[in-house]
């Protein structure tokens, strides 16, 4: 789907983040699933989700800075009216900045991303000795990486095919929102680099434009199980050396959920909830490798990793977070009931344990000395 084809809204939504897009996250707006809010005077967007009544924003308004509290205040009290709360998640330093101290904005931390200036990109790969080897061991194995248009990526039913296969080898059910899997229906201002072994495509990632910082979010990377290893590592530093040729100024690999790169925590911010995201830390990586993934984008040598958080609005003085946003985020990235995804969740462990199981009954050696 060309943006000509898009629905008149996200059109408009898409020419304000393309004006004024700040947020790393501010482009994921055009997603299909995304409701959109627009200023009185036209001249600014929010992008959000509604689960258990609350508006779940995408990261922050998009707007000229010199506009963004008066943005903010107008969109709040619009949600107020219709009986919604309020919760920016994937805050950056912007609206942190402008919420730091107010008694009626509750912060968490949610973790942080590594972010990179492209011309150090380069000399950060090659100070790394394991990661050169990894883009070597991709190489001799004959991995190429191409940048295709997008027009062609849109139609290529080998990126449809592995992405399908992607998700279905993941530890959690798809999941939406931020993270919106469906990506390749709108690719006008993305940029799509694609890995291929003999012909055959193994890997790809999804570059989104960050406008108002002349950067770009990896957005999406993809890889089959059979790609070679390195190919991931070959595939993003073949795609943010291309845009780093092309003048950008700014990359990011987009949230490491839990990093402990974020920083100090918010005041205010509740025992409970820094209890529970520990718990989830140490207890849920059988789903999602919180660490591994931090890892890997901290071997890149990142310039600088920047605190991503989430704000809650208070209809009282002095709140602190609350176990209401905490549900509706995780109903915006459930794509309706958190219950129903954890369901859907432990039936894919259980299934996956199974596969594991009867594996390894397989591969057991038999003993000679037992009759059978």
């Amino acid at each position: 789907m060309t943006g000509d084809a898009w629905p008149p809204d996200v059109r408009r939504a898409r020419d304000l983040v393309i004006a004024h897009g700040w947020n790393a996250t501010a482009y994921q707006i055009v997603n299909p699933g995304i409701a959109h809010w627009f200023s009185g005077t036209g001249d600014a967007v929010v992008g959000y989700v509604r689960h258990a009544g609350v508006r779940i924003v995408a990261g922050a308004p998009v707007c000229a800075e010199a506009r963004l509290a008066e943005v903010a205040a107008e969109f709040e009290r619009d949600a107020a009216r219709a009986g919604h709360g309020v919760c920016y998640f994937g805050a950056e330093a912007r609206l942190e900045q402008l919420y730091r101290g107010s008694r009626r904005h509750a912060m968490a931390l949610l973790g942080a991303q590594p972010a990179w200036r492209p011309p150090d990109w380069s000399p950060a790969v090659l100070a790394h000795a394991s990661l050169r080897a990894q883009l070597n061991r991709a190489r001799n194995k004959g991995v190429r990486v191409e940048e295709w248009p997008s027009a062609r990526a849109a139609a290529a039913p080998a990126l449809r095919e592995l992405l399908s296969l992607w998700l279905g080898g993941r530890g959690l059910p798809p999941l939406h929102f931020l993270v919106e899997p469906d990506t390749l229906e709108r690719l006008d201002d993305r940029r799509v680099f694609v890995a291929e072994l003999r012909g055959r495509v193994v890997a790809f990632v999804v570059m989104s434009p960050v406008p108002a910082r002349n950067g770009w979010l990896t957005e999406q990377f993809v890889r089959a199980p059979a790609a070679p290893n390195g190919t991931v590592e070959m595939l993003l530093d073949c795609a943010v050396r291309a845009v780093a040729r092309d003048g950008a100024a700014y990359v990011t690999m987009g949230l490491a959920p839990l990093s402990r790169h974020g920083g100090a925590r918010p005041a205010r911010e509740p025992l409970w909830l820094q209890l529970a995201l520990r718990w989830v830390h140490a207890h849920g990586r059988r789903f999602y490798n919180f660490d591994g993934l931090e890892a890997f984008k901290a071997k890149f040598g990142p310039s600088r990793w920047e605190p991503v958080y989430a704000i809650e609005v208070s209809a009282r003085e002095g709140a602190r977070f609350s176990p209401r946003a905490l549900y509706a985020i995780a109903g915006a990235f459930a794509g309706g009931s958190p219950l129903r995804l954890l369901a859907a969740t432990l039936w894919r462990a259980a299934r996956q344990e199974a596969r594991w199981a009867a594996r390894r009954l397989r591969a057991r050696p038999v003993d000679p000395s037992v009759p059978k």
